[in-house]
């Protein structure tokens, strides 16, 4: 079975996040806040090592419970810092508990998080691979960073949006290439 080139065909946990979870259409808001908080984490890594510790992340992250987030404390924060199963990046440790914030706003705002990503892609689906932005990822990240979100730029965006499926990026040759 073809698979897209970045899938490390050595690496099972890859292989089944590119099959049944990549690019596939999910609006949960508790997947949304996992899936961004994630993605922030991966700014200057390579996917791969953040979901090698997604796990981790899980344990350490109260299973990526936005409000628990949005409430932790320098205490919590130094915990963080001392877990060698996460990344240990004090300001990517940090932007998650304000991003945790700014995210439930956003809820409170909208009804959910899906509902203000669909202000953006009015349920429209992308199709398209061999990007890293495009004016969707753009316009995003600029309002979370409006909105006080960090480690949100266009690029980790446009991540985030392939992650959860708004971006469909299987390349050509993948058996889960779609043409759109």
């Amino acid at each position: 079975m073809n698979r897209c080139k970045w899938c490390n065909l050595k690496n099972p946990l890859y292989i089944k996040y590119h099959d049944e979870e990549w690019g596939t259409l999910k609006l949960d808001d508790d997947y949304l806040f996992e899936m961004l908080l994630l993605e922030s984490f991966q700014a200057g890594l390579s996917w791969e090592c953040i979901l090698n510790k997604r796990e981790q992340f899980r344990a350490a992250y109260d299973q990526f419970d936005n409000r628990k987030i949005s409430c932790y404390d320098d205490k919590k924060i130094e915990a963080l810092q001392e877990n060698k199963g996460i990344i240990r990046n004090r300001r990517k440790i940090e932007a998650s508990v304000k991003n945790a914030k700014v995210f439930m706003e956003i809820q409170k705002e909208y009804g959910s998080f899906a509902h203000y990503l669909k202000t953006f892609t009015n349920d429209v689906i992308l199709y398209e691979f061999d990007k890293t932005t495009n004016d969707l990822s753009d316009k995003l990240s600029s309002d979370l960073k409006k909105r006080g979100m960090t480690f949100v730029g266009s690029t980790i965006i446009y991540s985030f949006l392939q992650a959860i499926g708004i971006i469909n990026s299987h390349e050509p040759g993948c058996f889960l290439y779609q043409r759109g």
